[in-house]
């Protein structure tokens, strides 16, 4: 089958479409023809070495962890799963992903794709999902009229977390750049943030709920427009710098797990019309390096996914 793959850490010259044997599914595995895959930015750091120290995959290995696609072998200890199902869900970081033409895969880490999106909105959906539902529903929580300020709004996790804290019922502040304004109003934003001319903590107060997808300076500015009592989620791409944490606040890191109960919640939000996955662009699989660059730029609008 056809793969994406990197044989070594470096730049995009280490990327590959390379000619691999398929799967098997082990027994409380199904095998999924993968119909498209997300790209993250996990995909270019982990190709360059940058997150060696957590992930330090046997080499060569294929990228990729969110997909959707159809079930064509089912492992005989899987319950649930049937050939010809179709699924979407997040593939173990550790194991062969999911930027190639099939995937062997826990079938707890799946669950039945929403009839309401597509194979390429679903395979939007897993990763920046379940990092939602880590932060909005475990983490914290919203309330109706609580005011919510979203950093990142036009990002893959960000549009998702507007959409979401919209239908709560929350006043909905937003950090974007100018050319993203109109798109982050459309999922709900009330208030948007110019953060290459505004500096956020200048015009924003009293809020309930903070969260963080970027970290950073950011991160510590953060602390200042919380009300006493409140909440910063966080879920970042750089790293923290050392700060003295408000005591009459809280500061949360965003439980991320992945399962098949929780895509099953994000195929039922997908299901009411609260999330809707928006994609940048659509790239062929043969491609991928230039989804990987796009990725790499840091202002993809929504998702970035792989036809497969």
């Amino acid at each position: 089958m056809k793969a994406v793959q990197f044989h070594e850490y470096g730049g995009p010259e280490v990327v590959s479409l390379a000619d691999i044997p398929a799967p098997a599914p082990a027994p409380s595995e199904v095998l999924v023809s993968i119909v498209s895959a997300s790209v993250n930015p996990i995909d270019w750091k982990m190709r360059a070495g940058l997150v060696r120290e957590y992930f330090d995959v046997a080499l060569p290995h294929v990228l990729g962890r969110d997909f959707s696609g159809v079930v064509r072998a089912v492992g005989e200890d899987v319950e649930g799963i049937a050939i010809g199902d179709e699924v979407f869900g997040v593939a173990d970081a550790m194991r062969q992903g999911t930027h190639a033409e099939a995937i062997a895969i826990d079938a707890g880490l799946l669950a039945r794709k929403p009839e309401a999106i597509d194979h390429a909105e679903a395979a939007a959906l897993g990763a920046t999902g379940m990092t939602l539902i880590a932060a909005f529903e475990d983490a914290a929580s919203i309330a109706h009229g609580q005011k919510v300020l979203i950093h990142g709004g036009a990002g893959g996790l960000g549009h998702l977390a507007v959409q979401y804290a919209k239908h709560r019922g929350a006043e909905v502040i937003v950090t974007a750049g100018k050319a993203n304004h109109e798109f982050v109003r459309a999922m709900g934003a009330g208030q948007v943030i110019d953060y290459t001319s505004c500096d956020f903590a200048e015009v924003v107060s009293g809020c309930d709920l903070v969260l963080d997808t970027i970290g950073g300076e950011v991160h510590k500015r953060s602390l200042a427009v919380i009300k006493p009592g409140g909440i910063l989620v966080y879920v970042t791409a750089q790293p923290i710098p050392p700060y003295a944490v408000r005591e009459n606040i809280s500061v949360l890191r965003a439980p991320v797990r992945g399962g098949r109960a929780v895509f099953e919640r994000l195929a039922e939000l997908v299901s009411q019309g609260v999330l809707v996955p928006a994609i940048e662009r659509r790239f062929p699989l043969a491609e991928a390096p230039a989804a990987y660059a796009l990725s790499e730029t840091g202002h993809a609008r929504g998702k970035i996914v792989l036809e497969v």
